[in-house]
Parts: C-alpha cells; sequence; structure tokens
C-alpha cells in the first residue's frame, strides 16, 4: 500500500488516514520479529565516537576520504561518521559499543533484517562446498527461477556482481537491440558509476549531458539526454526532438536517490506509450524498488510492465550482486547466446545466489509486504506530526519497506523540488537522532528502509526520538 502524505503530493489513491487507520492495528499479528529490548538511557549513556574517529583517521591515509563509498563519509551531514561492528536484526553497533535502530539496511538489502539467522545457516552450509567456483553451479538456476517467476518484464535473467554492472550491461543490450545510441535518463535518478549515466542536465530539457565528474569524456556522455523526473511533456519534446534515434529510457520507477520521490499518476503510463509508439526499449532500474515495494517489485505494484529491469541488493540477501533481465527476445543478444558481450568472474558466486534464495523465500510468506506497510505508515506518520507539532515545514511519504521525508512544505515531485529541502537543517537532525540512537541514511537525498526485522518498540522509539530532536534544532 502507498499513502500520500503531508504535501509530497503523490496522489497514489489513499488517503493518509485510511492508509495509517489500517496500520495501526497490532504488530503482534507478525511472526517475522527479531526483539530486542534497548532502554533510552542505556543507548544515551557515555555516547561517544572516539573509537571511530581514530579509526576514521587512519582510514583516511589508507583509501580516499576514508570510504569506498563516498556517503559514508558524512560529508552532507557534517559530524563523525560512525564505524560498524556488528549488526544483527533491525539493530546495528559501532566500534565504540552504541546501539542503533537502522533504517539504512545496507542501503536496502537487508529486508528481513541483517545476518539473518536462517540465511547465516545456509551461507554456512554452502561456503562448505566452496566460496567460489568460476563456473555454473546449481544455485544460479534456482534463484533465476525465482526472479523469473516474481517480476512480469523478465524472461531471462543475467547475474552480475553490482547494480552499476547491472545497469553497464542493459544500456550496451538496449543499444544492441535497437541499433540506436541515444538514452534518456531523469535528472536525480542514480543508475550507478558508469561512465553514460554521470549526466548533469542544463537549463533546457532537451539539452545534451555534460560530464557529472572529471574523468568522464564528452563522448560518453554526448548521446545521454536528460528530463525531470515526473514531467512527461518534457519526455515527449525529446522524442519529438530525435525521432528514430532513442535506444531507450531508463529511470527509477520511484526515486530513491534523490529522497523518496514516487511517480505520478499516469507518468510511468505514458512513458510506455510512448517508447512503444516509438520502437524505444523502457528499463526499470529495480536495482532500489525490486522485490521491496512488492514481491514483483515496482512494476507489479504500479501494473507497467518494462521491457528490461536491472535488480540488485535485495536479490543477493546483503552479498554483492546484480542483474539485469527482459524479454527473451532481447535477452537472447547476450554472450554467448548473442554478439552483445558481458561477463564477470564472479557472477552467479554461490554465497551471493544462496543468500538471494534465502531472502526471497521469507519474502514470499504471507502478510510479508502488509507488515512493512504498517510500520512503515506508522513510522513517517510519526516523524511527519513530530515535525509539525514542533514548528518545521516537513513532508514525506512512503511504499511498503521504503520512506522518505523532506524539510520542505512541498510537494516534492522531482529533483529540482527536493533540492528546496533545507539541507542543513536535515543535518542537525540527522546528527541528534544519531545521539539518540536511530541511524538514518546520511543524506537528505536519499531514501530510508524498514525491514521485517524492526518492531513495534522500534518505531516508537524512533518516533521520540525524533520529536525530541525536532525539539531542539
Amino acid at each position: 500500500m502507498a499513502a500520500s502524505i503531508s504535501g509530497i503530493g503523490i496522489g497514489l489513491g489513499l488517503s493518509c488516514s485510511s492508509n495509517l487507520s489500517k496500520s495501526l492495528h497490532s504488530s503482534q499479528s507478525s511472526g517475522f520479529r527479531v526483539k530486542m529490548t534497548v532502554s533510552v538511557e542505556d543507548k544515551k549513556k557515555n555516547y561517544t565516537l572516539q573509537k571511530s574517529e581514530e579509526a576514521f583517521n587512519a582510514a583516511k591515509n589508507l583509501m580516499p576520504g576514508g570510504v569506498n563509498s563516498p556517503v559514508r563519509a558524512f560529508k552532507s551531514v557534517g559530524g563523525q561518521p560512525i564505524v560498524i561492528d556488528s549488526v544483527k536484526g533491525s539493530h546495528m553497533w559501532d566500534i565504540d559499543g552504541n546501539e542503533y535502530i537502522d533504517y539504512v539496511g545496507s542501503w536496502g538489502p537487508a529486508i528481513i533484517g541483517h545476518a539473518d539467522d536462517e540465511v547465516l545457516a545456509a551461507l554456512a552450509e554452502t561456503m562448505k562446498k566452496g566460496t567460489s567456483f568460476g563456473a555454473p553451479c546449481l544455485l544460479e538456476n534456482v534463484l533465476a527461477e525465482m526472479v523469473i517467476s516474481a517480476v512480469p518484464s523478465i524472461e531471462m535473467v543475467r547475474f552480475v556482481n553490482s547494480g552499476t554492472e547491472a545497469c553497464m550491461g542493459v544500456l550496451r543490450l538496449a543499444r544492441a537491440f535497437t541499433g540506436r545510441e541515444k538514452i534518456i535518463k531523469f535528472e536525480g535518478c542514480y543508475h550507478g558509476h558508469a561512465d553514460p549515466f554521470l549526466v548533469k542536465a542544463g537549463s533546457g530539457v532537451a539539452t545534451l549531458g555534460l560530464p557529472d565528474s572529471p574523468g568522464v569524456p564528452r563522448a560518453a556522455t554526448f548521446e545521454t539526454l536528460t528530463a525531470p523526473y515526473n514531467d512527461i511533456l518534457a519526455v515527449e519534446n525529446l522524442f519529438n526532438g530525435n525521432k528514430g534515434e532513442l535506444a531507450a529510457v531508463i529511470l527509477e520507477p520511484v526515486v530513491g536517490n534523490s529522497g523518496f520521490i514516487p511517480p505520478k499518476p499516469g507518468f510511468l503510463e505514458a512513458l510506455q506509450r510512448l517508447t512503444k509508439e516509438n520502437g524505444t526499449l523502457l528499463i526499470f532500474d529495480e536495482v532500489m524498488t525490486g522485490f521491496r515495494l512488492s514481491y514483483g517489485g515496482a512494476q507489479e505494484y504500479f501494473g507497467i510492465i518494462p521491457d528490461l529491469t536491472t535488480l540488485g541488493k535485495i536479490i543477493g540477501g546483503g552479498l554483492p550482486v546484480g542483474a539485469y533481465g527482459g524479454r527473451r527476445e532481447i535477452m537472447e543478444m547476450v554472450a554467448p547466446a548473442g554478439p552483445m558481450y558481458q561477463a564477470g568472474t564472479l557472477s552467479g558466486n554461490p554465497l551471493a545466489m544462496t543468500a538471494g534464495i534465502q531472502t526471497l523465500k521469507r519474502l514470499k510468506e504471507p502478510g510479508t509486504y502488509e507488515y512493512l506497510d504498517k510500520i512503515t505508515g506508522q513510522l513517517v506518520q510519526g516523524i511527519l506530526d513530530a515535525g509539525k507539532k514542533t514548528g518545521h515545514a516537513i513532508c514525506g511519504g512512503y511504499i511498503n519497506g521504503m520512506f522518505g521525508f523532506f524539510f520542505t512544505e512541498g510537494p516534492v515531485y522531482n529533483f529540482d523540488d527536493a533540492k528546496k529541502s533545507d539541507t542543513a537543517k536535515f543535518a542537525r537532525f540527522y546528527r541528534g537522532m544519531l545521539e539518540e540512537g536511530v541511524y538514518l541514511a546520511p543524506s537528505q537525498f536519499e531514501a530510508g528502509f524498514t525491514s521485517l526485522a524492526h518492531t513495534q518498540e522500534d518505531i516508537q522509539m524512533t518516533i521520540a526520538a525524533a520529536e525530541k530532536v525536532l525539539s531542539k534544532i
């Protein structure tokens, strides 16, 4: 289920009152819980990041910026990055011993909770046989069958090792299949760090993309066109100005890399119509939304079937993984079945396949997405109510296990709207929530995630922490 809450302007067909009324039923009806009782006083006692600071300072001499992915450096929120020691269920612990309720979930994969006992047990059994084969294994067949049966657009699938790799492969495939080179992507949508996707849009929607990172040659982005998300007129203008030249339109069906931004009613339908009319492939990047918005992803949730889909995160159960798939006639162009080359040493790794299989099995159990809808609705409404009670401009929304909020009145329909958010206020809120034992994504422009391991107690403690912090900033 989804909600249109407090100014985000989604209009997905359910008011927040009806959705949240359903969400207020007892959380004890679900059997997914990992029970963890933590006192606020214990969390707050002697809060220090001394060990994290020491480790991070050492890391800065070893790795660029001290991290292996930029957002982890806390540049957008300030303060000391925390260095994690362990995770379990919905909680995580840093090396200073501080405990946090986690709403990042390793950036999405931990939908059934961190370090799930059944997943760990299955991994232990698989490791007895080896950690990497570099050859076909039966586990690839099992996970492939599960993905194909779940995701409406996928008739064949190719496993890779990351979402970036999946998007690289699917773009090459779309160009190979159509014989065209130009693509449309949307401002604020992230599809990994491959050169063609690192594009900054100009002021005009038909402006050719310019490299958004040093080291990206103009030639790599010359065929990448951009439009604002949720602006179908801008997309129509790009089609009209590039007749017969567009290989694909690629997008996050629900944006998660500009914060949580769902599609306006009719937007995805219009994209499907335009691509079909022009012989262009529609690609859903479901690395984030796949198996999170529903078992069949955003395409099942919204009832819009793309030509190709990318996946990652959840299908690896917390291990490195990615995948792309789609119609059989398109996928049969991929080597060795066809001429479009793509390969990977660790693709189909038995450990990643095992974790993915166990995770998808759990997600298929009855009540999974109903529970995510319930707790996420309570969480978001609680934070928004706390914000308004303490006098802050705030809006937000969610769909099942994915959510977000902005420090602006809204509505938020695209990245330009999201940039109106008070990022300085978010930074203060973020640091305050850390001290209260709540770990959110360290950027205003990232979605948050709940899991089956989050308890009613987690949600209520988070809302109480939010009200406390919001009353001080």
